[in-house]
């Protein structure tokens, strides 16, 4: 497969060579193409001398980990640019990154991280005001619309909510293939990195954690129900769902109120960042006239490609969905300097009307149906 550009690929390349003079962090999933993009990134900086470190390298670990600074020294001397691939594997990354940063003045830095957590955890309180933060997904409708043309996106959609957008699916043409590499994906790296990270010792309860919500996505999650049916209390439960979202598994989203009583807050919708990950937790790649859940599909999808497309233009908007203890409800709402924005999803061609109780409550905000006929400006228009 040709390569993909990436969205954020050129605000990257400004602010790493930019002033003020900042390190780069990109997270992302496992398998996303951060090093990747990192590679190009470095390919369009001609003439300079770049320094990569594998973080599974022991020998790079024990150097960016002594907090000593004549070691870091003889190795970063005469390079340009330092890149750190999968960063949080090493221990006290962020003193020893300020260390470099503030005694290398012509050293640039771009590292990557697969967990925001772990990652987060290290370099917040060492490298205040010393960062910039990009985001990768998996690829976004707009990335691959511009690597062929919407017509052909468009008529791709089935695949997307089957397979999902992994670099590493989109280079495979057969279903058995695709398959195949999701659920290496699932259980090579998911489950792995979760475990590690919150230092689980019984992994059996994490799948079955995750099947239940993949059943659920789209819909409240109650995670005192989730902890009966899985027999753990609901701390645990909150706990997994917290380390699902920040190793870029899951995206929670809570319930829009400005305090009117009959308007539910506290619950939560669970999705998933990528459709094929979920369809492989289940096991289930029928196509969609043999499913009952496109639905959704369609929702998660749509609330994903969503979530790519403002995240890529840095667009920093509040997510949500709405409902009232009657029933009344929106998928999706999105609040964006001062604007409320209100959606509701439907996989055919129908346009839902906009609720009574909505439009009473918020008179000034905007209401949309998003279906098959009108879905492209929504995943590639910010």
């Amino acid at each position: 497969m040709p390569f993909v550009n990436r969205a954020v690929e050129s605000e990257i390349i400004a602010r790493l060579t930019g002033q003020p003079r900042k390190i780069v962090i990109l997270y992302g999933q496992r398998q996303v193409g951060k090093t990747t993009l990192a590679q190009h990134v470095f390919q369009q900086l001609q003439g300079k001398k770049v320094l990569s470190i594998n973080a599974d390298f022991n020998p790079h670990v024990e150097i960016f980990s002594s907090r000593d600074y004549e070691k870091m020294r003889l190795f970063v001397a005469g390079f340009d640019y330092l890149f750190i691939d999968e960063a949080q594997r090493i221990p006290d990354i962020g003193i020893n990154l300020k260390i470099l940063h503030d005694n290398f003045p012509t050293l640039r830095i771009l590292v990557t991280g697969s967990s925001s957590l772990d990652l987060a955890n290290q370099v917040h309180e060492p490298l205040t005001g010393r960062t910039w933060t990009f985001r990768l997904h998996p690829f976004s409708a707009g990335e691959i619309a511009a690597q062929s043309n919407v017509l052909e996106y468009h008529s791709r959609l089935e695949e997307w909510l089957l397979y999902g957008s992994y670099p590493g699916v989109l280079e495979l043409e057969q279903h058995k293939d695709k398959t195949h590499f999701l659920n290496e994906l699932t259980h090579a790296y998911l489950y792995k990195d979760v475990l590690e990270l919150g230092s689980i010792k019984h992994s059996g309860k994490l799948r079955d954690l995750l099947r239940l919500l993949a059943f659920q996505i789209g819909g409240e999650v109650s995670f005192n129900e989730l902890g009966r049916q899985l027999g753990m209390d609901t701390a645990t439960v909150q706990r997994y769902v917290d380390l699902l979202e920040q190793t870029f598994v899951l995206t929670t989203v809570g319930g829009y109120s400005r305090n009117l009583r009959k308007e539910i807050s506290k619950r939560q919708k669970i999705y998933f960042q990528d459709l094929g990950v979920r369809n492989a937790l289940i096991d289930m790649f029928s196509p969609l006239s043999n499913r009952n859940d496109t639905g959704q599909l369609w929702e998660n999808f749509l609330f994903i490609e969503r979530t790519k497309l403002l995240d890529n233009h840095q667009v920093r908007a509040n997510r949500y969905f709405w409902r009232l203890q009657t029933g009344a409800e929106l998928d999706y709402v999105e609040e964006y300097e001062g604007q409320l924005n209100g959606f509701e999803f439907k996989f055919g061609n129908k346009t839902a009307p906009v609720p009574r109780a909505w439009q009473e409550a918020y008179p000034d905000a905007n209401f949309s149906t998003i279906n098959r006929d009108n879905w492209l400006p929504f995943v590639l228009e910010p």
